[in-house]
């Protein structure tokens, strides 16, 4: 069978790490599902612009909008966590993507702030699926010193999403109204889940996955493949597990970086630099390829770490926390001149998040059993999608009241009490937490 297990056959790990690439494959279709994922979530952002003036919204009606979308978006990183753990990710992310790609298809019959809201709404909903999924997919797919890099790569769809958005949308409303972008978005979906259906299925039952494939990501995986407890012990467990919390703390102090400059700079190139619809195609995308550098960085640097005796868990944190500093760039953004200037320093912000965020999603499949790896993202996204809708509300006060420069200030420092609490609270487990190899060994 496929899925024999040379390692327990021989007692050796196959030489070569070359001899399959079906994980690879899968990761890169993950890839595409965060690229469509994050062009039908921004095709509103881009879009924003001429919607807020057709129909005379102010900032804080954006806010509400923008908001609806992260309320469900974070639940359902739990809820949806929880649902792949029972279910798994073959379906479980088929099904998301048929109701996000009708959802967003839908948005574009929206006329008022409610429409927009409630059908964001409901497109948090499906959109909630893809992180939990592809961190469990990962976790059961690739060994440890590999993680990182795949998660990059997962990752950085979202950077080629929101950049492909930018460049792509703004035209196609131009040439066919704003409404017809909402459908082209929404198609790219159902073109993905003819991929996902032929490429994804689990390590133990793929029809293409070889044995030595097999051998090789078995041998590297530090963690267990099911938790020690089961039903309700596991989830007490978890709420007591300190690493749950960091991981938890630190993503939710991350996270609001990112939803700002994603769901607001367009509307800040448009209100504060006086960018067209044109002109946002032409330089929206550029922080989004930064944030697409930086996930490799962060991904590449880890990897290449553990590869010359680094702990696992020491070069994810010492990844994040260098990565603090190219994020207070942005702090200044909101206050230089030159429109060039302000770009290069979101630029170089969102590489240094970038870098942090895929330690952060990492950690997960790190740290726990591949049972609860979507529980743990999914809890991670949860905290992390409500404090990031507190913050979208403040910054559409913030902006009616005063201007963007505190939303920038707080944008720039949230990371160093991000990084604080992973070097506080984050701690290899040991062998009497769980059955397997200490990750510091």
């Amino acid at each position: 069978m496929n899925s024999v297990n040379v390692t327990q056959q021989t007692g050796k790990p196959p030489k070569s790490r070359s001899k399959g690439r079906v994980r690879w494959w899968i990761v890169w279709t993950l890839f595409f599902s965060t690229v469509t994922n994050y062009i039908s979530r921004q095709t509103f952002s881009v879009l924003a612009p001429l919607i807020t003036a057709q129909y005379h919204l102010t900032h804080t009606d954006l806010a509400k909008i923008l908001g609806a979308f992260q309320i469900s978006y974070a639940v359902t990183w739990l809820l949806g966590g929880i649902f792949l753990d029972a279910v798994g990710t073959r379906l479980g992310l088929a099904l998301a993507v048929v109701f996000w790609s009708l959802i967003n298809i839908l948005t574009g019959f929206a006329t008022s702030v409610f429409g927009f809201a409630s059908f964001r709404f409901l497109l948090g909903i499906g959109e909630g699926f893809n992180w939990p999924g592809a961190s469990k997919t990962v976790a059961e797919w690739f060994p440890s010193e590999e993680r990182s890099l795949a998660v990059a790569i997962f990752d950085s769809g979202s950077s080629v999403g929101g950049a492909v958005a930018a460049l792509t949308i703004p035209l196609i409303a131009l040439a066919f109204g704003w409404r017809s972008a909402f459908v082209f978005s929404g198609v790219l979906g159902f073109v993905w889940l003819l991929m996902w259906l032929r490429v994804y299925h689990p390590l133990d039952r793929h029809p293409r996955v070889t044995a030595e494939e097999v051998a090789f990501i078995r041998a590297g995986q530090d963690a267990p493949s099911i938790s020690a407890e089961r039903g309700v012990q596991r989830w007490l467990k978890l709420a007591r597990d300190r690493n749950v919390w960091g991981i938890v703390l630190g993503r939710a102090l991350t996270d609001p970086i990112w939803w700002f400059y994603v769901f607001w700079l367009p509307q800040y190139l448009s209100d504060a630099r006086g960018f067209s619809l044109q002109r946002i195609a032409f330089f929206a995308w550029m922080p989004f390829i930064a944030a697409d550098l930086g996930n490799f960085t962060g991904g590449w640097i880890s990897g290449y770490c553990i590869r010359r005796g680094v702990s696992v868990l020491r070069a994810r944190t010492w990844v994040c926390a260098v990565s603090c500093l190219p994020i207070l760039a942005g702090i200044p953004a909101a206050s230089v001149h030159s429109v060039y200037f302000a770009l290069g320093l979101i630029c170089f912000a969102l590489w240094g998040y970038a870098s942090w965020s895929t330690m952060g999603l990492t950690l997960p499949s790190d740290l726990f059993p591949q049972d609860v790896v979507a529980t743990v993202t999914g809890l991670s996204g949860l905290a992390a999608g409500l404090v990031g809708a507190v913050f979208t509300f403040a910054v559409g006060i913030l902006v009616d009241r005063f201007s963007y420069g505190p939303a920038f200030l707080v944008a720039g420092l949230l990371p160093l009490f991000a990084t604080g609490c992973l070097l506080f609270l984050v701690r290899a487990p040991n062998k009497s937490s769980r059955s397997s190899v200490p990750l510091t060994t």
